[in-house]
């Protein structure tokens, strides 16, 4: 695979950087990941305007423009063999000669990362048994809504439920939902998508928004409002979402049934509207 390493093409296997940059370090740098459908970026604008939005909190300057990052991702969709990819990108504050917490005085060239990969999607089986999660207490810092490569707590948070052979961990902070460890959460109780809102603890996520846009267009009724963790245990219908899970229900939290045990009606809806901008939008067209 081709991989980007400051301003060079070269092969994945051969990227190299220093032991002392930061974000090995320290974890001092932000990332983006890109959808591709049909060799198409999905909302590409939107995805680095997310990334300029965690630069810009990190006082890191970005190191391309918007015209020149969208030519790293399309330069690696090109050579990547799949027609669905996620395009990864990174920049930290790059390799000073000194291991301080302090930035670096004078500044150091940002080290600037992004390679393509297949793009990995629910089963079928999956999709037609539902996930199961658990619950864990978000003890992640208060800047969630950065996208940071500092993820040590998120895995952490997601080992718990890989370890229990669950499909996600749901977290909950001061008896709220919040996210997943690496998804968004949504519940419906009695026809209505309820969505916690964007906030420092939450992640802004692309998938979330495509969901409650077309839930919105198909007059689906939504609420984006706190969300209590009883109305977590007591849902109709549990789920998570993101560019790799798309809108998987949760029919197990905690080795409880939600509701019957089973992918709710409303989730088979949302699939189904979901595929079809999939195929009708995010794969024809700049989207």
């Amino acid at each position: 695979m081709l991989a980007y390493l400051n301003g060079n093409y070269l092969p994945l296997d051969e990227a190299r950087i220093s032991p002392m940059d930061r974000g090995f370090l320290f974890g001092d740098g932000a990332y983006e990941v890109i959808p591709v459908y049909s060799r198409r970026p999905f909302r590409l604008q939107q995805h680095l305007e997310r990334l300029e939005r965690t630069l810009a909190a990190l006082q890191l300057a970005n190191p391309l423009s918007k015209e020149q990052w969208a030519e790293v991702v399309q330069r690696l969709v090109d050579d990547h063999g799949s027609e669905d990819q996620g395009v990864y990108l990174q920049v930290t504050r790059g390799a000073a000669p000194v291991r301080d917490q302090a930035f670096p005085r004078p500044a150091v060239p940002p080290t600037v990362f992004a390679y393509a990969d297949r793009l990995p999607t629910p089963s079928a089986e999956l999709l037609a048994t539902g996930g199961t999660a658990l619950t864990a207490e978000d003890f992640r810092w208060l800047r969630c809504d950065l996208k940071t490569v500092s993820l040590v707590a998120n895995v952490l948070l997601r080992q718990l439920s890989a370890a229990a052979g669950c499909t996600e961990t749901i977290l909950l902070r001061d008896g709220l939902v919040m996210e997943g460890s690496a998804s968004n959460v949504l519940v419906v109780q009695d026809g209505v998508i309820l969505a916690p809102p964007k906030s420092n603890l939450i992640l802004p996520g692309v998938t979330y928004d495509v969901v409650l846009e077309l839930a919105t267009a198909n007059g689906i009724p939504t609420q984006v409002r706190p969300v209590a963790e009883a109305e977590l245990r007591s849902a109709d219908e549990v789920w998570v979402t993101s560019s790799t899970k798309e809108v998987l229900p949760i029919t197990r939290i905690d080795d409880a049934p939600v509701a019957d045990g089973r992918p709710g009606p409303l989730a088979a809806r949302m699939n189904a509207l979901y595929q079809d901008f999939k195929n009708q939008v995010m794969r024809r067209a700049d989207a």
